[in-house]
């Protein structure tokens, strides 16, 4: 990291650290918004960190989200904030004013026509306490980006395994506000997968510190069980999982940075998210199974790390999907081309 992604880093650790506690979640989890958590990162700026200068945001890069989503993850902050950041890069480069109010994204099956949206969108992050979401839609006119109030929204409650809300829109002739962007129609999922791997590389670091940590407190036969062999070949498989997805997820950043088209950065964020989902099944496994039966209680917080990696691997495009889209990219390509490929990166 470079000195100002430390300052941001240490600054966002420091404001989830205090108000990203473990009751706060417990709270939100059974439907209490966290209104200080939420206000805090809107004060601080974190949740227009990508939204222009021009247009009152920070103007900053994927690197320095990828700081901030990783913090995010890594103390399970219960607040669409990736959804918010997510949503002011897309309006940022279509021109179009974030409004005030809580902003998510969505993917559906939309129609557009003359200005009015029709259409549903499934498992909405946090769509009940949103006033706008934010789509990239298919029109006569090319890929436009979509504003859409809520307010005129029927919305069905859900949540995912980690208890967050993911919530069905539906949309009947709602009058939005309509720009063209220059983004590939698969914006929403292909940048939100790259959200949801640097989140997931922040709940690995958690796993891995919670582990290792307890690993030294926990005494058996006389002696803390991280001094057996077998704890520590585990724990340094779970270290060595966390940070693969975590350097995984910051070249998939570096790389959104660089190309002025998202298609550009697919490879890398297939990549992370790929890399994410499979590093999730094998650490919350060894996670667990350094704890002990005490992590699977309520009481313990390593439960809320494991639901969310649970929840985010399938989110934006399951590992599995991404997979498929790389081996299809590809193939594509024929032989001649795979090296090429992979190399130019």
């Amino acid at each position: 990291m470079n000195e100002l992604q430390t300052i941001l880093s240490d600054s966002v650790a420091k404001l989830l650290g205090d108000l990203a506690t473990k009751e706060t979640i417990q709270q939100a989890e059974d439907g209490q918004w966290p209104a200080e958590l939420w206000d805090a990162l809107v004060e601080n700026g974190m949740t227009r960190i990508l939204v222009p200068e021009a247009q009152e945001g920070a103007g900053a890069k994927w690197e320095d989200a990828h700081v901030v989503l990783k913090a995010a993850g890594e103390h399970a902050a219960p607040v669409p904030l990736a959804e918010a950041i997510l949503a002011g890069f897309i309006l940022g480069r279509a021109g179009i004013a974030v409004p005030e109010g809580i902003v998510t994204v969505m993917e559906g099956d939309f129609k557009l026509e003359s200005g009015r949206l029709s259409g549903v969108a499934r498992n909405v992050p946090w769509g009940r306490n949103a006033t706008h979401a934010v789509a990239v839609v298919e029109s006569g006119w090319g890929v436009e980006t979509v504003l859409a109030p809520l307010q005129y929204a029927r919305i069905e409650k859900g949540q995912n395994v980690a208890r967050e809300p993911r919530d069905t829109l539906t949309f009947d002739h709602v009058v939005v506000d309509t720009a063209w962007a220059g983004l590939p129609g698969n914006a929403v999922r292909l940048y939100g997968a790259l959200t949801r791997a640097s989140q997931m590389a922040g709940a690995l670091d958690y796993l891995t510190r919670q582990s290792v940590q307890y690993a030294n407190e926990r005494t058996q036969f006389g002696k803390p069980i991280g001094k057996f062999q077998a704890i520590q070949q585990q724990l340094a498989v779970l270290s060595t999982q966390s940070a693969a997805v975590g350097i995984a997820a910051a070249h998939a950043a570096a790389r959104a940075d660089k190309v002025s088209s998202g298609d550009a950065a697919a490879f890398e964020v297939a990549v992370a998210k790929v890399r994410a989902d499979d590093a999730s099944s094998a650490a919350t496994s060894i996670a667990h199974q350094v704890h002990g039966a005490i992590g699977f209680t309520y009481e313990h917080g390593l439960h809320f790390a494991t639901r969310r990696l649970w929840s985010w691997r399938t989110e934006f495009g399951s590992g599995a999907e991404w997979a498929d889209w790389l081996g299809r990219e590809t193939l594509a390509r024929g032989a001649d081309g795979l090296w090429p490929y992979v190399t130019a990166r």
